[in-house]
């Protein structure tokens, strides 16, 4: 799920309270006015159940709302490494109620991300669910649908993490990230400098990667995007110079306190700048 904010929203900038907790207004069950602002506050916090909540009502009747729920879940398993069968159930609504090709499509979308984070975190390997649901969403979608940068972006997660075929991802992140220019979808563009970046970095250009992260940190910075600066000052550090990598990673392990060991891949064995954060092919290749 892409959300664009503007620089002149800047509520998503404060850090939960240790416990998760939210102000009132932003409890599950609560009116949502403004349009979704409160559900991308409390996804931008990192509490993805209540912003889930909040959409659970309409989730029932809208194709629409169900797929942003599943969404949110997906990215909730993503980062935390559990609910996933809570993604899974929430996905089956979502296509189960999915009716025209754009709303299949963006399902099929959600259905191989699921499948990669899935195999990416080695809970289960669907990397076979993971091509055959994107090749689905890219056989409905028009080149110029809504929906094709991320679709991009994420055949390329698939390519660079898990096919490590740098190639072919380089060519689909640069589609996703033109795409995402276009649509002037910010948060989109933080993950598309983020991986480009990974990839210059496995070919040993540095001030390329250095500028991608920095303009990956920048932009989540700029929209609100709190629960994944963590993982962005992480990946600036790896292609930073001491000492401000130093001060890099001990930003990046203060906010994955601060969040309650989330990222949990920042988290374990050792914090941002460990040997575990290169796993999967480099540190940006999850978020």
């Amino acid at each position: 799920m892409s959300v664009n904010r503007g620089a002149s929203d800047q509520r998503t900038t404060a850090i939960p309270n240790p416990d998760g907790s939210v102000p009132d207004d932003s409890a599950p069950g609560a009116a949502t006015p403004d349009g979704g602002a409160t559900v991308w506050l409390l996804r931008s916090r990192g509490c993805w159940e209540p912003a889930a909540a909040l959409l659970e009502p309409a989730a029932a009747h809208s194709p629409e709302a169900a797929l942003d729920r599943a969404e949110l879940l997906i990215e909730r398993s993503l980062f935390e490494n559990r609910g996933w069968g809570e993604a899974e159930s929430a996905l089956r609504l979502a296509e189960a109620g999915a009716r025209v090709d754009g709303t299949r499509a963006a399902a099929a979308c959600a259905r191989g991300y699921l499948a990669y984070c899935a195999t990416l975190l080695r809970v289960h390997d669907r990397l076979d669910e993971a091509q055959m649901a994107l090749g689905r969403a890219s056989a409905m979608l028009p080149p110029d649908a809504p929906g094709r940068p991320l679709l991009d972006f994420r055949r390329g997660l698939v390519a660079e993490n898990l096919l490590k075929d740098p190639a072919a991802a380089r060519t689909a992140y640069r589609r996703a990230h033109a795409g995402a220019e276009q649509q002037r979808d910010d948060l989109l563009l933080s993950y598309t400098w983020r991986h480009l970046a990974s990839i210059a970095q496995q070919d040993g250009n540095l001030a390329g990667a250095r500028h991608g992260f920095a303009e990956s940190l920048r932009l989540r910075e700029l929209i609100g995007f709190a629960i994944g600066i963590a993982p962005a000052l992480a990946s600036l550090a790896e292609v930073s110079p001491s000492p401000e990598a130093v001060l890099l990673r001990a930003e990046a392990a203060r906010l994955v306190r601060t969040f309650g060991g989330v990222p949990v891949w920042l988290a374990e064995d050792g914090g941002p700048g460990a040997a575990a954060d290169q796993r999967d092919g480099q540190a940006p290749g999850r978020a």
